[in-house]
């Protein structure tokens, strides 16, 4: 069987997006979380995703003979060609050179927004959000282009997710992005805040958000407006 090593479901956005792409479309396989220890001198974590791959990151795909894929868009491109009916990509040709662009895009880009808005699933940050929005025009400027490449794929599609009613891999890569739109409360327009609330209905991004809520952890290299797990953000 797969394995899909993955770090802290509360912080790790690269984690969530193979995780929830193999979850929604059913395909088989254990998950290995590391959790990130990063302050430790002696870091299981940095020892263990350097022995899976020399990145020394996370999510790693392992088959199993010992096989191993990094990076999270390696990984959604091994998942179509072990699974090809599976619907890792759309069927349609043009369809799917789309979808690996939106895809690329999210995984190149919007950085101000990943920057400013760390993924923290199980903190309310919507006060930080409208600090961040009257202070970093930035942020506004990556929430425009969001609205920008969202918005003529849902309209062309007619479903609420981008190639339509169904899950991709584009889907699953937008998947932390809407994480960090509703926990520092983004405005976007109507149709990407529909396409967000879509992505966040999906079965395998609700089970994702329970367990990362349920984890309790706290690691502060992944806390930048909080000291502790009590403190309010700011």
């Amino acid at each position: 069987m797969l394995e899909l090593v993955i770090a802290n479901k509360n912080y790790s956005s690269w984690s969530m997006r193979p995780w929830v792409l193999m979850t929604e479309l059913g395909l088989p396989f254990k998950e290995r979380l590391l959790r990130f220890d990063f302050h430790r001198p002696d870091s299981r974590f940095a020892a263990e995703a350097a022995r899976l791959s020399p990145t020394a990151r996370v999510p790693v795909l392992v088959e199993a003979d010992g096989f191993a894929t990094w990076d999270s868009l390696a990984i959604a491109e091994r998942l179509h060609e072990l699974f090809p009916e599976a619907g890792v990509w759309p069927q349609d040709a043009h369809r799917r050179a789309r979808a690996r662009s939106l895809a690329a895009t999210m995984h190149s880009g919007f950085g101000e927004l990943r920057r400013l808005c760390p993924m923290n699933i199980d903190t309310d940050h919507s006060d930080v959000g409208q600090r961040l929005l009257a202070t970093e025009a930035s942020l506004g400027t990556d929430l425009r282009r969001l609205e920008a490449l969202w918005e003529p794929e849902l309209a062309a599609q007619g479903g609420a997710l981008l190639m339509g009613a169904r899950c991709c891999a584009a889907d699953a890569f937008f998947a932390p992005l809407a994480m960090r739109v509703t926990r520092y409360g983004l405005p976007l327009s109507p149709p990407a805040a529909a396409y967000v609330q879509a992505l966040c209905a999906l079965p395998s991004v609700q089970r994702w958000v329970r367990e990362a809520e349920a984890e309790q952890d706290f690691v502060p290299e992944d806390e930048p407006y909080r000291s502790s797990r009590a403190e309010t953000p700011r």
